[in-house]
């Protein structure tokens, strides 16, 4: 089961498309587009910070399993914090902006709205690991997640395929190392370069 699965199950999809004004089916496919890049961003961020605990408490100074909440909940979504959240993992707005426009790309879906999503989906994302992250035992734990979301184990060993990725992930690895955010930032410097 994927993120998108599990975020579409807790009402977070559902959610998300009624504050966008758009239909769920476009909010799960944005999703499915989106949240590989959301999740190599964590990735890349436990990798260089810290590792896996160094992410969970990166994760409890953003607002914690109270993210995902908020975005569930009646009131609109405050996305702040998820512009915080991809402050965090992304780096700059132009990172955000590229992957937006590579999932409208993919999708046919407007990047306006892609871009609209990516701060509720980073909520959601991070507030779900960081539930998630509080458990431990077998497979549990954040870095149980985060292995499972991405498909092979963290910092060493092989590198994992890009096979749980999905189609935007395979097109954005191009160097084959799971991650398609590394790629992204590469397209990033290199349009500033």
């Amino acid at each position: 089961m994927n993120l998108t699965d599990i975020l579409a199950q807790a009402g977070g999809i559902e959610s998300m498309a009624n504050q966008l004004g758009i239909p769920p089916a476009m909010a799960k496919q944005g999703a499915d587009a989106l949240l590989p890049a959301i999740l190599g961003g964590f990735k890349k961020q436990a990798q260089s910070g810290g590792g896996v605990e160094g992410l969970g408490g990166l994760l409890g100074q953003l607002g914690g399993g109270g993210l995902l909440d908020s975005v569930l909940g009646s009131q609109p979504t405050e996305v702040s914090q998820g512009n915080d959240v991809l402050g965090q993992i992304f780096g700059s707005k132009d990172v955000s902006r590229t992957v937006a426009g590579q999932a409208a790309a993919q999708t046919g879906i407007d990047s306006g709205i892609l871009r609209q999503m990516l701060p509720m989906l980073a909520m959601m994302a991070a507030g779900y690991m960081a539930k998630q992250g509080g458990q431990t035992g077998e497979g549990g734990g954040l870095g149980g997640i985060l292995g499972n979301v991405l498909g092979g184990a963290m910092g060493g060993g092989a590198a994992p395929s890009a096979g749980g990725l999905g189609g935007l992930g395979k097109m954005l690895d191009m160097d084959g190392d799971g991650n398609p955010l590394d790629d992204i930032m590469g397209m990033v410097n290199k349009m500033r370069g």
